[in-house]
């Protein structure tokens, strides 16, 4: 090994974890600090539920869910009314189909007293 481009080596660097759990490691720093281990993880310790949250991202996170539950609810309700008046503009050509078949009641009475 080349001298002077190595970093140093600490056989018994100490981690530290952010659950007061400690052990020691080798390592290129004295101290580690971590925020989860493996007594506090909740993949290790098999509670699934809790969920480790970094920075806001879990929180962040949800909120997008949340949000593109509302969009999903919002754009349902929109496609309801769109086919609520694509039914009604059909209902109204069917009847406007319908009148325009059948003569007008009277009409044909006074034209033929008229000749």
């Amino acid at each position: 090994m080349k001298k002077g481009i190595h970093p140093k080596y600490y056989p018994n660097a100490k981690v530290i974890c952010a659950c007061g759990n400690t052990w020691t490691t080798g390592a290129t720093q004295e101290v580690l600090r971590t925020d989860v281990c493996s007594k506090c993880h909740p993949f290790f310790t098999g509670q699934m539920q809790r969920i480790v949250d970094t920075a806001g991202q879990v929180e962040r996170f949800q909120r997008r869910v949340e949000r593109a539950r509302e969009l999903r609810e919002e754009a349902a309700k929109r496609e309801a009314a769109r086919r609520e008046r694509e039914r009604a503009r059909k209902i109204v050509e069917i009847v406007d189909e319908e009148e325009s078949v059948e003569p007008i009641e009277g009409l044909e009475e006074e034209s033929s007293n008229e000749e």
